[in-house]
């Protein structure tokens, strides 16, 4: 089975007859219900795969109702559960954007060669995306970690079939 991307969680149970609030990682919030199957996991356990019965929204977000659930206790067992789907249902972004997941692991490297370590993550500050940046073991500057904000003047090129982020950004900022 491909493995699913995360899309959302599961929150607290709401009502008596098993719905379950849901917090959506989309731009859209609205969208995730868009995809099927939906696959769930508590941490470190196996995927397995679920359906939604329905849904609606709820003041600021959203809750749904498994199909099969129809009580509160049995909706209990998934609260703080992962959502995910299959990557391969995602839509094609237009040319040079990428999502997250293509991100991290790559290697970054500023314009004069300087390796500045592998994205281990990515995260929102409302202005701009950041990439957290793992320093080498051996980085000369003895930095461990960089915040480089992704915009379009420090990230100069993505390559995903190298492996690498060139970018405009001195090594020992």
């Amino acid at each position: 089975m491909e493995k699913p991307e995360v899309m959302g969680k599961f929150g607290a149970v709401y009502g008596i007859r098993g719905w379950l609030k849901v917090y959506s990682y989309t731009g859209d919030p609205e969208s995730l219900f868009t995809y099927t199957p939906w696959f769930c996991r508590a941490p470190g356990s196996d995927w397995r795969e679920i359906s939604i019965a329905e849904y609606k929204r709820h003041g600021d977000g959203f809750i749904a109702k498994i199909a099969g659930i129809d009580v509160r206790e049995e909706a209990q067992l998934y609260t703080g559960m992962e959502i995910g789907i299959r990557g391969s249902s995602l839509p094609d972004l237009p040319e040079g954007e990428y999502r997250w997941r293509d991100l991290i692991g790559l290697r970054v490297v500023n314009l004069q060669g300087y390796s500045m370590g592998k994205v281990k993550s990515l995260m929102e500050t409302g202005a701009n995306d950041v990439l957290v940046v793992k320093a080498d073991i051996d980085d000369q500057y003895e930095i461990r970690e960089r915040l480089l904000p992704y915009i379009d003047n420090v990230i100069r090129e993505v390559n995903l079939a190298e492996k690498v982020i060139r970018v405009d950004w001195e090594p020992d900022f």
